[in-house]
């Protein structure tokens, strides 16, 4: 298992104490800040949420990336507290979603939704792994391990053997779907760092299942990231190329460089510095740094069309792109790699109503570039 992490912070001349007490600062502001800066609200004595303050929800994406964020910083009991919310008002006990969690829950624990969003899972499922490792199984919800073997049980095996519902991955092609059922996926759903471990712990049997996901996966994204720009698209059809199908139930654009599409890179980058593994993929990261740099100086995010056209003037999430690209430098250290990571250093936190998904991400970039995000 992986021993030594780097600390881009410090090999761009950054100090140590300085790195430290930035970590902590992110880590106060999230948690525990002001009412414009926190996303953390616990519940009672033993639970807490992650609140989408864009949308005024909870959502498994926000549940499961606060789960991972703790396990990261060894904050065992704000953990709990997200787990145990998590599975008393998000996961589902029965039905066609039987063993999923709802992707969306208001803030009193209703839920708003009966499907699952596959990210989510996967991240919960880590989580639960790391969180085993750290700190040992406990009972009932806090056995960890089995826990997480359980929800990756359920993303496999939906629909076999009499039980109900669908599976969230594609068994011929080992590709992540956007939702269960589904004929498409979204680039940023695919993490081939995260399938590598799941092929260690899961279920002896579904373990060469996540390998070769890992190995597709990887596969993938050299073809869902453009050449010259390094942008991905939303969701995208299962060769690589941009979702342009009409959604039944929405009207919105998901086939060009938007919010999911930021996480891509990053992802790209996190694979890289755990497992070292390039098919490809990481030309993204050398691209999209250099096709932004000009806007990463100015501080001025548009929103693109993957060949690099601008689409429209405002971004919705302008902190979530030079956390992002700049946590792409794990994958590629090109020439203006240095000068992201110094941007991203001086940016700030968002505050307002829309910081929660630009801070979850401003935080796992911090946390990477720092040597701070690790296996467990």
């Amino acid at each position: 298992m992986k021993e030594q992490y780097r600390n881009v912070f410090e090999e761009v001349g950054i100090g140590l104490a300085q790195i430290e007490g930035r970590l902590q600062e992110i880590k106060n502001f999230y948690f525990y800040g002001k009412e414009d800066e926190r996303v953390y609200y616990p519940v009672g004595d033993d639970m807490a949420y992650i609140m989408d303050t864009g949308n005024n929800d909870a959502r498994t994406e926000g549940m499961s990336y606060g789960m991972m964020l703790c396990v990261q910083l060894n904050m065992h009991d704000e953990f709990d507290r997200l787990w145990k919310w998590s599975k008393a008002y998000m996961w589902m006990q029965e039905g066609e979603n039987e063993g999923y969690f709802a992707w969306s829950c208001g803030v009193d624990g209703t839920k708003n939704a009966d499907g699952p969003a596959p990210d989510g899972e996967e991240f919960f499922a880590l989580a639960l792994f790391f969180a085993s490792h750290r700190w040992g199984d406990g009972d009932g919800i806090f056995n960890y391990s089995y826990e997480a073997k359980e929800i990756l049980r359920a993303c496999l095996h939906k629909g076999e053997n009499g039980r109900p519902g669908t599976a969230m991955w594609n068994k011929e092609n080992y590709q992540i779907l956007f939702v269960p059922g589904i004929d498409f996926t979204d680039p940023s759903y695919h993490l081939p760092h995260f399938y590598e471990l799941f092929a260690m712990w899961a279920y002896e049997e579904d373990r060469p299942f996540w390998k070769k996901a890992a190995q597709a996966s990887r596969k993938y994204l050299v073809r869902a990231c453009d050449r010259r720009t390094g942008f991905s698209a939303e969701y995208a059809e299962f060769d690589g190329s941009p979702m342009r199908r009409k959604l039944p139930w929405t009207d919105d654009r998901h086939d060009w460089f938007y919010s999911d599409s930021y996480r891509t890179v990053a992802n790209i980058g996190l694979d890289y510095e755990w497992f070292g593994k390039d098919e490809g993929q990481c030309h993204a990261a050398q691209a999209i740094q250099e096709f932004l740099l000009e806007d990463g100086r100015r501080n001025t995010y548009h929103v693109h069309e993957l060949d690099g056209i601008i689409a429209e003037e405002q971004v919705l999430h302008p902190v979530a792109i030079p956390a992002t690209v700049a946590m792409s430098v794990l994958a590629s250290f090109t020439s203006c790699s240095k000068e992201w990571v110094e941007l991203f250093w001086k940016l700030p936190m968002r505050t307002g109503d829309r910081r929660y998904y630009d801070n979850c991400l401003y935080f796992f970039a911090f946390l990477a570039l720092s040597g701070n995000y690790r296996i467990y």
